[in-house]
Formats: structure tokens, C-alpha cells, sequence
């Protein structure tokens, strides 16, 4: 078994769960309006393996991985929007992605709306 002696990637990882617990409470709180998540002080591309090992140990709905991964890839200058879709048919069903985002489901859906990075105009 290999061990996480990468203090960048548990800096990463320690971001990322305050991020889920605050996109969280503010998607029960207030919605889509108005969100956002505190931005990370050390963005690093070594730190993301930290990010993406929470992201898939967590349980989390689509949205909430989307807005987190949209702050994190803004800090390190890669800023893209949060696509929300819905699938056509008899059952409502949504989901959501980043933009430029290899997401099998994505061609599924029909585009509804985009969140732009916070700051991004």
C-alpha cells in the first residue's frame, strides 16, 4: 500500500473537504445564488491529487463536485463554468459539470444554464 507523504496533495485534500462542507450548506441554504466557495491560499497542479482523492471518497452530489473543481481550477488560472443540464423525458432528471470536462454524461443532457467562475464575468 503506498503511503501519502505529499503534504501538498493533504493541503489539497484539507481544501477541498471545506470546500464541499461550505458549497454545501450554502446550496441548502441559499441555492444557486449567490454561491461561493473560499478560494484555496496554495493552489499547486501537485496539490490537485489531494482534491480529486476527496472528491471521489466523498459523497456528493454532481453540483457540488462541479462548483468545488470550478474554484479550484480558477486558482490555478483555468477558469471554466459550471454547465447544469437536463435529460428530456417522462422524469425530470439534471445534472452538472465543468465545461471542458471529459463527462460521459454530459452528451446525455441539454444545456439549461452556466455558472460563471465567481469573479468572472
Amino acid at each position: 500500500m503506498r503511503r501519502w507523504t505529499d503534504l501538498e496533495a493533504w493541503r489539497g485534500a484539507w481544501w477541498a473537504r471545506r470546500a464541499l462542507r461550505s458549497a454545501r450548506r450554502q446550496l441548502r441554504d441559499r441555492g444557486i445564488e449567490g454561491l461561493s466557495v473560499p478560494a484555496p491560499r496554495h493552489a499547486t497542479v501537485r496539490a490537485e491529487r489531494g482534491v480529486h482523492a476527496v472528491l471521489r471518497r466523498v459523497p456528493l452530489t454532481c453540483l457540488e463536485r462541479a462548483v468545488v473543481l470550478q474554484t479550484w481550477r480558477t486558482a490555478l488560472d483555468d477558469p471554466r463554468e459550471v454547465v447544469i443540464g437536463v435529460r428530456p423525458g417522462e422524469q425530470f432528471v439534471a445534472h452538472a459539470w465543468l465545461d471542458g470536462e471529459n463527462d460521459p454524461l454530459a452528451m446525455q443532457f441539454h444545456e439549461l444554464m452556466r455558472l460563471p467562475p465567481a469573479g468572472v464575468a
